[in-house]
């Protein structure tokens, strides 16, 4: 990674990607619920929407109305995030319009990337937890390559479809000229519960997928998130797991957070 300049944030201890090989397996609500645990459990947390081409992050948390305050520090602009649940939020989705698509070469969302990352005002946090777009893409590369980072979680769901992009993006940071540690993998929509029968569990993707990968790159399996309606219907109306009766993925969600700890 020579030749490359770094950023430096100085009050965020670890910088945490999560990350798969294609969309659809429930990256992004990983990546909220997680980061609420971690504040619930007392830490001081952000969240980087880094899915330039198609942020989620503002309609996952009710935020999409908002606008972060742009101020002046030195002569430079810098944002201030917004927070809710107690965690700190950024997005370039608080930045453009809900049905207004952004058109830009890689390099241009690298940059916007950087932008994002360098010219917000974090504070000091103890966990900065990045949802990456899916795939591997140059605002991934830019990541990687100009952010210290603690790891990588890698999110996937158990048929061999999804594994298959969960190996591409393990080998992603395991590029010998990238070289992240992969902190473990996170099987979600691991089983269905039905809403009016929470005792039964139907493996309707497959069965221990996530386990199959974690043996194969010689990771954790940090845990098996349930799939239930509650959390799609939450993440619509821009509210937590929190939110919702069934507490097997709140309870998942928990454990996830303390084995990360």
């Amino acid at each position: 990674m020579a030749g490359f300049e770094k950023i430096t944030l100085p009050d965020v201890k670890k910088i945490i990607v999560v990350a798969s090989g294609k969309g659809g397996v429930g990256k992004s609500t990983v990546s909220v619920n997680l980061a609420v645990a971690l504040a619930r459990q007392g830490f001081k947390v952000a969240l980087v929407d880094a899915d330039i081409y198609g942020p989620s992050i503002p309609k996952m948390l009710g935020m999409e109305e908002l606008m972060p305050v742009v101020t002046q520090v030195d002569g430079k602009d810098i944002i201030l995030p917004l927070e809710k649940y107690g965690v700190k939020v950024i997005s370039i989705g608080f930045f453009v319009k809900n049905n207004q698509g952004l058109i830009w070469r890689g390099p241009m969302a690298a940059n916007a990337i950087t932008q994002l990352f360098e010219n917000t005002l974090w504070g000091e946090t103890d966990y900065m937890i990045v949802d990456f777009p899916p795939g591997t893409g140059d605002i991934q590369l830019t990541t990687m390559q100009k952010m210290d980072l603690f790891g990588a979680i890698i999110v996937t769901t158990p048929q061999e479809i999804a594994l298959n992009d969960a190996r591409k993006a393990a080998s992603m940071f395991t590029n010998q000229d990238l070289n992240v540690p992969i902190i473990g993998i996170i099987e979600n929509m691991s089983w269905f519960i039905p809403e009016k029968h929470p005792g039964e569990q139907y493996f309707v993707f497959g069965k221990n997928g996530g386990a199959k990968i974690a043996a194969e790159i010689d990771a954790p399996l940090l845990g098996q998130i349930p799939l239930v309606m509650e959390v799609g219907e939450a993440a619509e109306n821009g509210k937590s797991i929190y939110s919702q009766h069934n507490t097997a993925v709140i309870d998942a969600f928990e454990k996830i957070a303390e084995r990360l700890i």
